[in-house]
């Protein structure tokens, strides 16, 4: 693996045969990753992290594993990253127990990830009933598991709720990122989605800061690539996915760059909502695309990429703008 600054794509809901509804061995998945491309995946099995070993010898200088747990409570689903050796998270609860956040806690002390999963999943528990409060990121993209299709109706209400708050949170001075997963059970699931992370170097620590602060963006598959950066008019000092760009009041111009996404259509969202759309080449080629706003008109713009069916094929956390 070329190592340093950059973008690393890893996929961070993972399961194996250990995992109820998995048929996929350990060793397959980490094949699987090799083939896909991908830089880092963590094991997140359902309510255990002792199988951890096993899938650190698969690794090598080519992938990291990072540990994990999913987290299968009664009124929701949260995935544990960066778990400590040996370390498990209690499941046993529900939401009017009110002990979730002392395990929250309990993970982000030992430097570890904790991501509300897949909030609006159609099944007994997978829908989250836990307020955000306390966790790290949002799973806004889920994979397809027992579906047929990469994006789906759930994906949609997730994105769409923490799209709403996130105006609020960014008021505040501290939102939560977006990640996406491809939460995979079976063969040929892993990667879609994935979530590409700009880190200093491919480690756990490195990526799962770049989880923390946003510094990522959610991709279908490996053949898609984005780049996305604002600016001011009287700067091109760009800032990027995750980064504050400091305004002065200064009118900002926002650019997005797209391989990949034949016909697709490229949309700007703002605290007022979709306020930019645009097509992009039918060849898949690159696709650039510019606009300007300003801090006054909202203090973060981040970005949407759709195929012509509607379904996802990319989308970014925000770019903030002060």
């Amino acid at each position: 693996m070329r190592a340093g600054r950059r973008w690393y794509r890893g996929d961070c809901h993972v399961h194996s045969l250990r995992s109820q509804g998995a048929d996929q061995t350990p060793a397959q998945l980490v094949a699987a990753a090799r083939a896909a491309g991908l830089d880092f995946i963590a094991v997140t099995e359902h309510n255990t992290a002792a199988a951890y070993d096993e899938w650190r010898a698969l690794a090598g200088d080519d992938l990291l594993v990072i540990p994990g747990q999913e987290v299968v409570t009664g009124t929701g689903h949260w995935l544990a990253l960066g778990l400590a050796p040996g370390q498990e998270v209690e499941w046993r609860y529900g939401v009017r127990d009110d002990t979730v956040h002392r395990h929250l806690a309990e993970v982000r002390r030992s430097g570890g990830l904790c991501v509300a999963a897949h909030p609006h999943a159609p099944y007994p528990s997978g829908t989250f009933m836990y307020p955000y409060e306390g966790f790290d990121a949002v799973e806004v993209w889920n994979g397809q598991w027992t579906s047929d299709l990469p994006w789906n109706a759930d994906n949609e209400a997730a994105l769409a709720e923490w799209g709403r708050t996130l105006a609020h949170d960014v008021h505040r001075g501290s939102w939560r990122p977006a990640i996406g997963n491809s939460d995979a059970h079976l063969e040929g699931q892993l990667g879609t989605p994935h979530t590409v992370a700009l880190a200093a170097e491919p480690s756990t620590p490195a990526l799962l800061t770049a989880l923390r602060t946003g510094r990522t963006w959610i991709a279908a598959a490996t053949t898609i690539d984005v780049s996305f950066e604002a600016h001011t008019v009287v700067s091109t000092t760009p800032a990027g996915i995750g980064e504050r760009l400091e305004t002065s009041g200064e009118p900002v111009v926002v650019r997005l760059e797209v391989h990949g996404v034949p016909s697709g259509t490229v949309t700007f969202h703002t605290e007022r909502g979709t306020t930019h759309r645009e097509p992009l080449p039918a060849d898949g080629g690159p696709g650039v695309v510019e606009w300007r706003t300003s801090a006054a008109e909202s203090p973060f713009v981040r970005a949407e990429i759709r195929h012509p069916n509607g379904h996802m094929a990319a989308l970014t956390n925000p770019i903030i703008l002060r």
